[in-house]
């Protein structure tokens, strides 16, 4: 997939457009006859391998995957680096296209290109990583990931040196260390230590905006944003989780050019919630008005599973791109509900931000449907198809068709064009397959496809089997994928007649 399945599409979208993260790739040439530091691991020595280590990470990667081209470089760098650390990380790579290796990606689900894993403990536990994909940024991540999952802070300088006054922290205080609080407060901070900074102290004096009158045992889980630090006193796992996660996320997040906010945006379209989405522009006259507004909304929806975020305009073409709107429409509102339900606002006004959302949560808002018109004239070999004639082409033609959803601005499925147009040419004479198109970014599509990244591809058989296509982009491959999974007219009539059969013996033994 062109990107990572852990950012949604609309991230990504965001991402892209905003240079966040470019579409553009440069591959290094590295040279073959230099030996490598990443370990190539395979089904055969996986499972060993991965018992020699208590710690190692892995890299799922597949071979046409332009994003683990990308990354092939950075990452043999940092195994080279991390080599000379004491102990030595051990990084490794698994081919998650080749066959034998699948069960291996399924069993770490591994559902995008390139999946990072941790792996502690000789494998039995298992974290994503969310670090940096630059060299230097892996390295330093990694070396932090190897360590204590809690730092001690025994000074201010201590304080000064490991918190980081632009990122979430948290921070139990302890009158010592040990204890059923301090044990679960250790039990958290190593599941969680890939996605949060922990460290521990037996005086809370020593924190940015510490007070000696705090005794612990205390979780003081400090922010950059909103009421700046917040204090819990439950130490039960689950509820310590559910706090860090809730209290680490804004009121409002804030997307606009600061890249010290991207991570707050991250962890926004990585929560399990609804989403509202509030665009202005942020040099609008108006703009203080609409931000009181919001957060006075923010506030009365607080902890009723709906997450707020306010785009700036000016850098987020990608989510208009997503939506299929137009900047005219803006300011605006959507709302994502968790089932990809759409729901919007067009020139909003910032007294009407209320009322909207209010009609949105009573149900009286109706869903937005996005889609293209339906071409008048559809007779290329790659077909165009739109969300108002999917379900005509793909689930009601009784046809073969692969159906590749894409975004315009992505460089990989641009690169997929001729290989798909080559595609449907070979098999013009075949009138049971069909060769499609759909623009992801102007068109909505039933959930039954799982479109995480561009481009994503699905097959749907003659009769209605449904298999998101994950084999190489390479024009052999795919009409090989269609010869060995598509159904002959033959085939889908006999299943017809088989369902019919079976339809017809269940009602004789009701009548029985």
């Amino acid at each position: 997939m062109g990107c990572r399945v852990w950012i949604s599409a609309l991230f990504c979208a965001l991402l892209l457009v905003s240079n966040f993260v470019t579409g553009s790739e440069e591959e290094k040439v590295e040279d073959p006859s230099t030996p490598s530091h990443v370990l190539t691991l395979d089904s055969t020595n996986f499972e060993e391998t991965i018992a020699k280590h208590p710690f190692i990470v892995v890299e799922f990667y597949a071979p046409w995957c332009g994003h683990c081209k990308k990354l092939e470089p950075e990452y043999e760098k940092a195994a080279s680096d991390l080599s000379k650390h004491d102990p030595p990380i051990v990084l490794a790579k698994v081919d998650a296209n080749e066959e034998a290796n699948k069960g291996l990606a399924s069993k770490y689900d591994v559902s995008g290109f390139p999946t990072l894993k941790i792996l502690r403990n000789k494998g039995d536990t298992v974290q994503d990583y969310n670090g940096p994909r630059e060299a230097d940024g892996i390295v330093q991540y990694l070396k932090k990931q190897a360590g204590p999952a809690s730092s001690v802070v025994s000074s201010s300088e201590d304080a000064d040196n490991i918190i980081d006054p632009k990122k979430v922290f948290i921070v139990g205080v302890f009158p010592e260390f040990s204890g059923k609080e301090f044990d679960s407060f250790i039990t958290v901070a190593e599941k969680m230590r890939s996605d949060y900074d922990f460290a521990h102290t037996l005086d809370a004096k020593f924190l940015p905006k510490g007070d000696s009158k705090v005794k612990g045992p205390i979780v003081r889980l400090l922010k950059p944003f909103d009421e700046l630090f917040v204090d819990l006193q439950d130490f039960n796992e689950d509820s310590l989780e559910k706090f860090i996660q809730d209290a680490s996320v804004p009121l409002i997040t804030i997307y606009n050019s600061d890249p010290n906010n991207h991570p707050f945006v991250m962890k926004f379209f990585n929560s399990p919630v609804a989403k509202a989405l509030l665009f202005v522009n942020f040099t609008n006259e108006h703009f203080e008005e609409f931000k009181s507004k919001y957060n006075e909304v923010a506030e009365i929806y607080k902890g009723k599973d709906i997450g707020f975020l306010m785009g700036d305009l000016d850098i987020s073409q990608g989510a208009f791109q997503y939506f299929g709107l137009k900047e005219d429409q803006a300011p605006l509102i959507v709302v994502q509900t968790t089932d990809s339900q759409k729901y919007l606002k067009a020139n909003i006004k910032p007294l009407e931000i209320k009322a909207w959302l209010q009609e949105y949560t009573d149900g009286n808002v109706k869903p937005f449907k996005n889609s293209e018109p339906i071409p008048e004239v559809n007779n290329e070999p790659v077909k165009v198809v739109v969300g108002d004639s999917l379900q005509d082409i793909v689930f009601d033609s009784g046809k073969n068709v692969l159906l590749e959803f894409y975004a315009p601005w992505c460089g990989h499925c641009q690169k997929l064009i001729p290989i798909l147009e080559e595609v449907a040419v070979s098999f013009e004479n075949d009138l049971d397959v069909v060769i499609g198109k759909l623009d992801a970014t102007a068109n909505d599509f039933p959930k039954e496809f799982e479109v995480q990244g561009y481009p994503t591809i699905y097959f749907s058989s003659a009769s209605g089997k449904l298999t998101q296509y994950e084999g190489g982009r390479t024009k052999e491959d795919i009409i090989d994928f269609i010869n060995q999974n598509k159904d002959t007219a033959a085939s889908v009539e006999s299943e017809k007649v088989e369902a019919e059969t079976i339809s017809e013996s269940e009602s004789v033994k009701d009548e029985l």
